[in-house]
């Protein structure tokens, strides 16, 4: 199932994708020395939302949790990334451990590990999933909505290498964004048991500030290479620390910062004939599953926040406080799903696109969040690979567009590669984990 485009503002979309499928070998040429400078996240999903004059990743998650909801017809793709990101890790590997988050109670969260699991059992390798839930001892059985059993083996420290019963693994596997810190049996592991993604990617440190800005720099020179205005690609955005939502301090921050992106913004559509309301989404600056967001129009909003909305706002994943927020320039999303509005998610495998779905959801508008109860996913939406464009059809025809999603995908997990370096505490002291 394709979406629609609802939007009749399709002038400077159509004339993006016209300038990426246009400059296609520029494009993949620039990839393919990136990625020999940068090392790529073993694995990420990109957020986009397509507002028809506009085309932007709003957030880029380096724990990805909904493999199961992608294409089955795509698992060759997947598979053959996954050898490429393995091969990368440890050429000898043989025995791998995922770790996946600690709840047990989202059963579609533990399809995904599934599904993940058997990606990597189909590059070759011997795959266990051993579980950090405190005071495990034996294995845990879960029931799979598709009538699959996953599962969950106790991790045990032995020196400094992690290990299940007769299992020593060569690499481990997060699938834990390790939003409530970073447990010390993760700690000083041995370097040939290869942690990925590293440590300092979990929220524990990271941190979307970081992110945009290494985007940021990257959409300008993505821009010059295309031929494009950066802001199509871009979302603008700012950043405060030092608030605390329950007490109302730092109000007066995130009220300068949110004035001062709309101003920027509203020239943005006056430059291109935009007859729309900007608004921008403040959010915590760390965690993920939709949590400590809202939509704002105006600065008075974060000024006349009720108990309810700042207590919501107060905590993250985990119950950890809110402190630093990014304030990010909204993009509306105008494609649905049976009038339904929804945004694209694109996954990808080290720096190959392996697929996607639409996230899906009937109470949100298009200027709001829809990472929210009450989503659902339209798993076989992409039903055509992204990475095949046809300069002979339209630019807006599904292959092209789901092509550009994927450019845009790239380009996004080419900034986390650079975000990672920049942060990495073996070569940043100040970063500390």
């Amino acid at each position: 199932m394709v979406p629609n485009l609802t939007t009749a503002l399709t002038g400077p979309l159509l004339d993006l994708e016209k300038h990426v499928i246009g400059a296609l070998p520029t494009i993949e040429h620039w990839f393919r020395a990136q990625w020999q400078e940068h090392a790529t996240p073993f694995y990420s999903s990109v957020d986009l939302r397509n507002a028809g004059f506009k085309l932007a990743p709003v957030d880029t998650n380096l724990f990805p949790g909904g493999f199961n909801n992608l294409n089955p017809a795509f698992l060759p793709l997947a598979v053959q990334a996954a050898q490429v990101a393995v091969e990368k890790m440890c050429s000898s590997a043989q025995r791998f451990l995922l770790i996946p988050e600690n709840h047990t109670r989202n059963s579609f969260y533990l399809q995904n590990v599934a599904a993940l699991a058997e990606i990597i059992r189909k590059t070759g390798l011997t795959v266990r999933v051993g579980s950090l839930i405190p005071d495990l001892a034996q294995p845990l059985l879960l029931d799979l909505p598709d009538g699959g059993v996953l599962k969950l083996e106790p991790v045990r420290r032995e020196g400094d290498r992690l290990k299940l019963d007769g299992f020593d693994p060569c690499a481990i596997l997060l699938n834990n964004d390790l939003s409530g810190g970073i447990p010390a049996i993760l700690r000083g592991l041995d370097p040939d048991q290869t942690l990925l993604p590293p440590l300092h990617a979990g929220w524990a440190v990271r941190r979307k500030s970081n992110h945009f800005r290494a985007y940021e720099e990257l959409a300008l020179v993505f821009g010059r290479l295309v031929g494009i205005d950066p802001w199509l690609i871009n979302p603008y955005f700012s950043y405060c620390g030092g608030v605390d939502f329950q007490a109302r301090l730092g109000e007066d921050c995130l009220a300068a910062h949110v004035s001062e992106l709309l101003e920027r913004i509203r020239a943005k559509y006056a430059e291109y004939g935009i007859d729309k309301p900007p608004f921008v989404i403040v959010k915590a600056d760390a965690g993920t599953y939709g949590m400590g967001i809202m939509t704002v129009k105006s600065p008075d909003e974060v000024r006349d926040l009720g108990r309810r909305a700042r207590n919501k706002m107060a905590v993250a994943k985990e119950g950890q406080p809110v402190s630093q927020v990014l304030i990010q320039e909204g993009v509306y999303t105008f494609e649905s799903i049976n009038e339904a509005v929804a945004e694209p998610v694109v996954y990808m495998i080290d720096h190959f696109v392996v697929g996607g779905f639409y996230r899906v959801h009937t109470g949100r508008g298009a200027d709001e969040n829809l990472n929210s109860p009450g989503m659902h996913f339209v798993p076989l939406a992409f039903d055509q690979a992204c990475s095949l464009p046809d300069a002979t059809a339209r630019p807006d025809a599904p292959v092209n567009r789901f092509y550009t999603y994927g450019v845009l995908a790239r380009l996004a997990a080419l900034a986390a590669a650079l975000e990672l370096e920049d942060t990495d505490p073996e070569f940043h002291p100040e970063v500390s984990l």
